[in-house]
């Protein structure tokens, strides 16, 4: 039926997906208030972002939680935080997503009792906890313990949630950091299929799920992916997946029942290809990678979180993130894309780069079974230098000029954008004294509460580590008992041991060739004659990621980069104190340091790594420092002593590290051609 020569009709539309935006901040009073306002907005589940502390088993009073504590998301340190993070929403009526992996047992079992405790059925929780660790040794770098005793927690909350909370989604397998990591499409199926594939197994034969109900658990496997704004093949990446699962969870698992097969995923899209210039670009970018995963119905995403156009300048303000969750909002309610069949059906040209994909996945995960499976890649250091190597090749056709970012490498006449006039009310800034009122709370909480359960629940849990009993009702006890995040972590990070994951910088192969006349061979003469000229046989760079940021991409390709150039560098990875970062500066005699933060918490940390070296006598070493940092902060950085800031509008890395040789010179002046 149409409406007097207009194209409209009553066809029936689909069901969109669920819209979520990624939120959270400074405290769980502040977090409740701005999910109140997302909800009323449309916004139809929920999508919490944690802090770094709460993410890698931290007190917001230990020392690595320094400057860390509220920035990139909420704190919850315990059974109160919870309370007032979801305090008037109705968790039995919400779809909530959370972060989490390392501390996800942990969260699950905070949000299971607030639930209980506002009257709901465990039976009808309906949700996501991200609880994939592989992704965070390769990418994301908020790992506790060692690949095994992980492995053990995420199959844990395999078998528990199958059994007590039928709807919730255990586990939510994430390529989108492998992809903000470097991965190709080739790679981001094949190593989330891999990391499946480990974890389907352990459930398998762990012997906590009978056989018959193996379907029950693939029913509940869901994936969070990546798109880029390459969205044809990004599409075509999803389909691939989308194949891929439906053959492996048939022919390796025996899962008869379509529905139990099907490939679900939620979805955030591309935050690496976000640019810090001419950001007003960033809002066509995020819209094709939305179209990636909405176009096509057979492979359409069941959930959506879209950054906000800024995330590359800092933390998104809330009418930010209400024009992304505009953006969906306009494509499922005006448009006709939910009254049609897949639009992609039949065509030739997808289904060739579809097999292309597939195949191309089918035998990198070969590979990784040859090697002994996934956690073995991991633990060699196979999965972080492929990764690191492919990342390296980005940066360097970025670099040539022959993969074009509009605003970055071309189009760079630009007329003044009135959305960055200011840039110090563009994004939004967490009060550096929230920290302090959240330990403060903490510490209230702690004099509050009875210790001898404390103490009985914390001697539970690591008796239930140490055997093999599921872990889950010790760590239920312990929420309930009032246990900290930070306590939970220790008592299984004495049974279970921590785990430093392979960097995969000394594996990957030179990205840019120093060819003669090149711009990376001028800056190879020039590092050989500035380490002549002082006497030493290289020089030396140490880059440190002080603090809880674990997004070490661009600290990889800084150390590989300068490696390539000539120097000798000193990376010893991710979560590292400033005293730790100094000690080894000293001890290693380097001629530069370089801090890479992405986390927000520049203002505390840098300025410590600056003091630390002067009382070690070693203030003539200069400071360079990289990051997402806002003007504002980089002009005080400058003035606390740091040589050089740079953000993610230098994107030249063979330049970066000339920068820092011309930095090296100025400190030590070996000539009178210091670079001026």
């Amino acid at each position: 039926m149409t409406c007097g020569g207009c194209s409209r009709t009553s066809r029936p539309k689909d069901r969109p997906w669920l819209m979520r935006t990624y939120a959270g901040h400074s405290s769980a009073e502040a977090s409740n208030e701005l999910y109140r306002r997302n909800l009323e907005k449309g916004q139809t589940g929920l999508s919490v972002a944690f802090d770094l502390p709460t993410q890698t088993g931290y007190d917001p009073d230990h020392v690595l939680a320094r400057g860390e504590v509220g920035r990139v998301g909420v704190p919850v340190s315990h059974l109160g935080d919870m309370r007032r993070l979801f305090e008037d929403i109705p968790l039995e009526r919400m779809n909530t997503s959370m972060t989490i992996n390392a501390t996800a047992m942990w969260l699950l079992a905070l949000y299971r009792v607030v639930a209980e405790e506002q009257g709901a059925d465990p039976h009808a929780l309906q949700g996501t906890t991200q609880n994939d660790i592989v992704k965070e040794y390769l990418s994301r770098g908020t790992h506790v313990f060692p690949p095994g005793p992980s492995l053990r927690l995420t199959t844990d909350v395999i078998a528990h949630t199958v059994q007590h909370m039928p709807k919730w989604n255990p586990i939510n397998i994430c390529s989108y950091h492998l992809q903000e990591a470097g991965a190709t499409p080739v790679q981001e199926i094949a190593y989330a299929l891999s990391t499946a594939v480990a974890v389907l197994d352990a459930v398998r034969d762990g012997g906590q799920v009978p056989t018959g109900r193996m379907g029950d658990v693939v029913g509940r496997i869901s994936f969070f992916v990546n798109a880029g704004v390459r969205f044809v093949e990004e599409m075509c990446k999803m389909r691939a997946f989308t194949r891929m699962w439906e053959r492996i969870t048939r022919e390796r698992y025996g899962i008869a029942d379509p529905r139990h097969r099907r490939f679900r995923y939620g979805v955030q899209v591309n935050s690496l290809g976000l640019t810090e210039a001419q950001p007003e670009n960033n809002v066509q970018r995020i819209v094709l990678e939305m179209l990636a995963v909405t176009l096509s119905r057979d492979a359409r995403a069941r959930a959506v979180q879209l950054p906000a156009w800024n995330e590359a300048l800092g933390l998104p303000r809330p009418w930010d993130q209400q024009w992304s969750l505009r953006i969906q909002q306009v494509l499922a309610e005006e448009s006709d894309l939910l009254e049609y069949p897949d639009l992609f059906e039949g065509s030739k040209v997808v289904e060739e780069k579809v097999e292309e994909l597939v195949s191309a996945a089918e035998g990198e995960m070969r590979r990784i079974e040859d090697m002994g499976g996934v956690m073995a890649a991991v633990e060699s250091g196979y999965l972080k230098s492929q990764l690191v190597a492919s990342h390296a090749r980005r940066r360097a056709r970025i670099e040539s000029g022959e993969e074009r970012i509009v605003g970055v490498n071309c189009h760079r006449a630009t007329e003044p954008s009135p959305l960055t006039a200011d840039l110090d009310t563009a994004i939004l800034t967490v009060d550096p004294a929230n920290e302090a009122r959240v330990v403060e709370a903490l510490g209230r909480w702690r004099d509050e509460r009875d210790e001898e359960r404390v103490h009985r629940a914390l001697g539970g849990l690591k008796r239930a580590a140490a055997g093999t009993e599921n872990l889950m009702p010790a760590t239920m006890e312990c929420a309930r008992a009032g246990v900290t995040t930070g306590e939970w972590a220790w008592a299984l990070r004495e049974v279970f041991g921590e785990y430093r994951a392979p960097t995969g910088v000394s594996g990957a192969p030179v990205a840019v060739a120093p060819g003669e006349g090149g711009e990376l061979a001028a800056v190879r003469r020039s590092v050989e004659e500035t380490a002549r000229e002082l006497g030493a046989g290289r020089l030396r760079l140490l880059v440190g990621k002080p603090g809880l940021d674990g997004h070490s991409n661009g600290a990889e390709q800084i150390a590989v980069r300068a490696r390539d150039a000539g120097f000798e560098v000193v990376y010893q990875g991710i979560r590292l104190t400033p005293e730790q970062i100094v000690a080894a500066a000293v001890a290693e005699d380097v001629h530069c340091v370089g801090l890479s933060i992405l986390s927000g918490s520049h203002t505390e940390l840098v300025p410590d790594v600056l003091r630390r070296l002067r009382e070690a006598g070693a203030a003539d070493v200069p400071v360079v420092v990289g990051g997402i940092i806002p003007a504002a902060d980089a002009a005080a950085l400058r003035a606390a002593g740091v040589a050089a800031v740079f953000t993610p509008k230098d994107f030249g890395i063979t330049g970066i590290i000339g920068r820092i040789v011309e930095e090296i010179r100025r400190a030590h002046r070996p000539a009178s051609r210091v670079p001026g």
